[in-house]
């Protein structure tokens, strides 16, 4: 089955769309829009398809009644409008929802909620439970407790991971542009990309940026693919007004198409929904044992150690050249590391005692970030 039947034949699907479909061009909240969107959603959820809405435009939404005419640029305020919006947000999709006799409830996560193992799982659970009981969770990032430097950034990310863990049979991403195309689509000579099976179909293609009222741009769908394919989800990314065609596996917008493989829930979450508490810094010969290798991380392969992080945190694993090439789950506080480093494991245990003689990084909780070839 491809991508697109996959999609159309999907129990559960999850829908994003963002700030940019949703807005007057004056940026506020667009009555018309949401109920065509809603249209769609709710012919889709009445015939027996569960729907998570990922849905961007809590800022948007804020601006009208803060009475501020553009996007604030700072993040208090950003923060402020988003605590207006979201509510004049959900309530506008409660009453759009109402005429279907659909009822929705609100979902909002922070990227420390992915980060965290146990608040991964609560949200999980939360989300299941809402869609048992028959409802539409409107899924959006937490902006009003969001910070610059622990923060989604887009909702496309986000809702790739919401897809990954409501293990969605397919996302569809909605935006203003209706397909990824190989060169800017306001140009003559561009042609739509409308199968994306691997990183060989956007070889070539320059990824700029786009949209005028949300923070995403191209580059964020394809990563935001990129995540969900991962975990076998195929995507449609098209624009808002091409909803329903895209819903029904229709040849609209670009498909991503997920690989062979796929990694188990807590590699892809320890890839994609975490941020390093700290860093180990890696000799050549340790950078090969566990990227070429797959081997466990010995105290002995470790150069230097940053951060400040406990046991069961994530950090990352760095070559000699600083490059990052993995991400793992630590056995030690950062505090014990720096007396372990160089040292064998044999060593340690007669030393410190038997409970040392164990890995920094035992191989089942390291994720490799990218390929490399180049250890120096």
């Amino acid at each position: 089955m491809t991508g697109r039947e996959r999609i159309r034949e999907a129990a559960r699907l999850v829908v994003k769309v963002g700030s940019s479909s949703l807005t007057t061009p004056r940026g506020t909240i667009d009555v018309d829009r949401v109920d065509a969107l809603v249209d769609v959603l709710a012919a889709r959820r009445t015939a027996g398809t569960q729907i998570v809405l990922v849905s961007s435009g809590a800022i948007a939404a804020g601006l009208g009644p803060l009475g501020l005419r553009a996007r604030p640029k700072d993040l208090a305020t950003q923060q402020a409008a988003a605590s207006v919006g979201q509510g004049v947000l959900v309530a506008r999709y409660t009453s759009s929802f109402a005429r279907y006799g659909l009822r929705v409830g609100q979902v909002l996560l922070t990227a420390d909620d992915m980060m965290r193992r146990i608040h991964h799982r609560n949200a999980q659970r939360a989300l299941a439970r809402l869609l048992e009981l028959g409802i539409v969770p409107v899924v959006n990032e937490n902006d009003t407790v969001a910070t610059d430097e622990i923060r989604f950034g887009d909702n496309d990310r986000l809702a790739a991971l919401v897809a990954h863990l409501t293990h969605a049979d397919g996302l569809v991403l909605l935006s203003d542009v209706d397909a990824l195309y190989d060169g800017d689509p306001r140009k003559d000579g561009a042609q739509r990309i409308a199968e994306v099976r691997g990183p060989e179909d956007l070889e070539g293609v320059e990824l700029g940026t786009s949209g005028r009222v949300g923070t995403g741009g191209m580059i964020t769908k394809v990563e935001a693919a990129r995540i969900a394919t991962g975990a076998g989800v195929p995507v449609v990314l098209t624009a808002a007004a091409h909803a329903a065609q895209a819903l029904a596996g229709a040849d609209i917008g670009t498909c991503f198409h997920p690989g062979g493989r796929h990694p188990g829930t807590r590699l892809l979450w320890l890839a994609h929904a975490t941020t390093g508490r700290g860093r180990l810094h890696l000799d050549a010969g340790a950078v090969e044992a566990v990227v070429d290798r797959r081997k466990s991380l010995l105290p002995a392969g470790v150069l230097k150690v940053e951060g400040d992080f406990a046991a069961g945190d994530p950090v990352d694993l760095c070559a000699p050249s600083g490059a990052l090439v993995a991400r793992g789950l630590v056995n030690y506080d950062a505090g014990e590391v720096p007396d372990l480093l160089g040292r064998s494991t044999r060593e340690l245990a007669s030393t410190l005692g038997p409970e040392y003689e164990r890995e920094l990084i035992h191989r089942d909780d390291i994720v490799i970030l990218e390929p490399v070839h180049h250890h120096k």
